[in-house]
């Protein structure tokens, strides 16, 4: 009986789960840390890899010289008809100029809110009076850049692909550093970001993944309880273990300053997360490069917080020092501000699905054109850490097993399992047959059905179902796992479609994928086993396409397609649903992983991807490797394949 509760099961985590913070003992630990959230990050925002960059076409008109700065409206488009608007403040003067990009966060008028808590104008014009180009641009779905909602845009379908406003948010921001860039009274080795709140989660999300940053003041946001409470700061599968003191820590060993508040989730940045950034810092010898600021306020980016990042810049872009005081400012009306104010957007504007199917478009493209690169080991290589990353699942775990018991049959011995892995809390049931007649080495094939395995296998008895047993005739050690919820189990209190829950916990599908790979290493450990099989039967057949895409086992895989019709988003918005899946290329990308070992697809039907699948086992000089049945075959067909090996 297996009597532990699984951790998928038990647990329900959101934005405000409290995280225990890691510590990293070495700079080669943290970097390959820092290299996996980049890439977890973009995989997730559907950004991996970065897009093609087309031209901003920017527009930059309406100046208003005041005292020490003009002030102008832009809109340019980050991708073709998608635009991002806002205000350049510039100092007057040739330069170049350092420049601060500045997300403004969830101010109830934007990149034009000017009230005491936090005024996105009067920081903007200080910076620019300190000799500073200053940029604030909208978030989705605030002030001109209306095109999609900010709250609401999104769904099941848009989280398939990877988008949301995070993801918009993020690729608007990486356009931002492009625009500033080019300006030519920037100096483009000398940027900056900073913002509060949701613009504190762009100011670091961008600083992650974007390298052209070399300086980041983020406001009132790094906690170890609290995440982020909009869409636009969470993305399918973001933080299924990774949290924002990690993503901040990202930016290091380049200077960075946090600003915390006694009245919000930063109450405790000074005692808890800046000792843990300050840790990392103090692996590459930069623990000069992390400071921290506290102000006895609310939620805010009010004139002290202002201030303390106005030193931060003007110490590490302008080479000054000390403290640096706000001057009073005046903030221009609201249709001098606004880029369409008594102006139309241009025709071609998208409108939200538009987006979306932009955004789409572009993704089936740069999958189109990933696979008809010559090198396809090179795309294996960087695909296969990128789909496991998207999915959440690690391909080679440390397992932890559990003995139930043993059984002796006629010509096999059974052994009860449950199989975890290592510190995760997971518990899935399997039971593994040897053949009795054999004392050395024998291979073995993982067998998993979407019925938890009944019909392969006897539980309470520990007595091998038809399939099972033939396969014991044939000298081979076979493993049943259950994967995850095909047991009867039930994941009472998860509501899967709610906003964010994806953020922070597994989707099922991908689960019951981690299910196989443990399965698989616990086989590659096991003593008598010489190599591993898969086959996957019913809806288990595309979670065993994926487990031996990332496995990269090399043994057999036979595949039970079940006739599905995967090339539409309907089948992947129920059992099969996994956030980014499908911008990360699905059942395509997962058999060009697989290629070159020896697959059976059985039960094909009509939309299998035959082409594709033909395509890259013909460029890696294995044609006969493959073999793709329309329809479904016998049980002795699947054995006999196998035992051909």
């Amino acid at each position: 009986m297996v009597t532990a509760i699984d951790a998928h099961i038990a647990e329900i985590k959101h934005t405000s789960t409290p995280w225990a913070l890691r510590r990293y003992r070495t700079l080669e630990e943290w970097r390959q840390r820092a290299a996996h959230i980049r890439r977890h990050i973009l995989v997730c925002s559907g950004l991996w890899p970065l897009p093609e960059k087309r031209s901003l076409r920017p527009r930059i008109f309406g100046r208003i010289e005041r005292e020490g700065y003009a002030v102008e409206k832009v809109f340019f488009e980050s991708m073709p008809g998608f635009f991002v608007c806002g205000n350049l403040y510039r100092p007057l003067g040739d330069g170049p100029f350092p420049a601060i990009a500045n997300p403004h966060g969830h101010w109830q008028r934007g990149r034009i809110e000017d009230i005491e808590l936090g005024s996105i104008p009067g920081r903007c014009i200080n910076f620019a009076r300190q000799g500073m180009v200053a940029f604030a641009y909208d978030m989705v779905g605030y002030n001109d850049s209306d095109q999609v909602a900010h709250q609401t845009f999104g769904g099941r379908r848009e989280d398939l692909w990877g988008i949301g406003g995070l993801s918009l948010q993020l690729w608007n921001s990486i356009r931002v550093v492009d625009f500033l860039a080019q300006l030519p009274d920037v100096d483009a080795k000398r940027i900056g970001c900073t913002g509060a709140s949701g613009g504190g989660s762009q100011t670091f999300l961008l600083a992650a993944v974007d390298q052209r940053i070399k300086a980041a003041a983020v406001v009132n946001m790094v906690s170890a309880q609290m995440q982020g409470g909009c869409n636009c700061e969470n993305q399918g599968h973001l933080r299924l273990d990774i949290n924002n003191v990690e993503i901040v820590s990202c930016m290091a060993p380049k200077p960075q300053l946090l600003v915390s508040c006694t009245g919000d989730w930063t109450v405790n940045t000074p005692e808890i997360e800046y000792p843990a950034v300050r840790d990392i810092y103090g692996l590459y010898g930069a623990q000069a490069q992390i400071t921290q600021v506290q102000v006895n306020a609310q939620h805010n980016y009010n004139k002290l917080s202002r201030e303390a990042v106005y030193a931060f810049f003007n110490r590490h872009l302008l080479h000054g020092k000390g403290k640096v005081s706000e001057h009073p400012f005046s903030v221009e009306s609201d249709k001098d501000l606004l880029a369409f104010s008594g102006r139309k957007k241009p025709a071609y504007a998208l409108d939200s699905e538009g987006v979306i199917e932009a955004v789409i478009g572009r993704s089936e493209k740069r999958l189109a054109n990933q696979l008809k690169v010559g090198d396809l080991r090179c795309f294996q290589r960087e695909a296969r850490p990128a789909l496991a990353s998207l999915l959440g699942v690690d391909a080679v775990p440390e397992i932890e097993v559990e003995i139930l018991g043993y059984d002796r049959g006629k010509g096999y011995v059974a052994e009860g399992l449950v199989l975890g892995r290592r510190g995760y809390g997971e518990r899935v049931r399997a039971a593994l047959f040897l053949p009795g007649s054999f004392s050395g080495k024998v291979p073995a094939t993982l067998i998993a059905d979407d019925e938890g395995g009944q019909k392969l296998v006897d539980w309470a008895a520990s007595k091998p179902g038809k399939l099972v047993r033939d396969l014991l005739r044939a000298d081979m050690s076979v493993l049943v796992v259950a994967p995850f919820l095909t047991d009867g189990a039930k994941r009472t209190g998860h509501d899967d479609l709610l906003p964010m829950y994806h953020s922070y916990n597994q989707a099922t599908m991908a689960c019951r994928v981690q299910d196989l790979l443990t399965g698989l290493a616990y086989l590659d450990e096991h003593p008598r086993i010489a190599k591993s099989h898969l086959i996957g039967r019913g809806q288990a057949g595309i979670w065993s396409l994926f487990a031996r895409a990332l496995s990269g086992f090399g043994g057999r895989t036979a595949v039970d397609w079940g006739c599905l019709d995967l090339d539409g988003d309907k089948a992947w918005s129920g059992v099969l649903f996994a956030p980014g899946i499908r911008a990360m290329g699905d059942v395509r990308t997962a058999l060009a992983l697989c290629a070159p070992d020896p697959m059976l697809v059985y039960g094909a039907g009509r939309h299998f991807p035959r082409a594709i699948a033909q395509r890259v086992y013909r460029a890696m000089g294995k044609r006969g490797q493959l073999k793709v049945e329309v329809k479904a075959v016998r049980q002795t067909r699947i054995v006999e394949w196998l035992v051909e090996a």
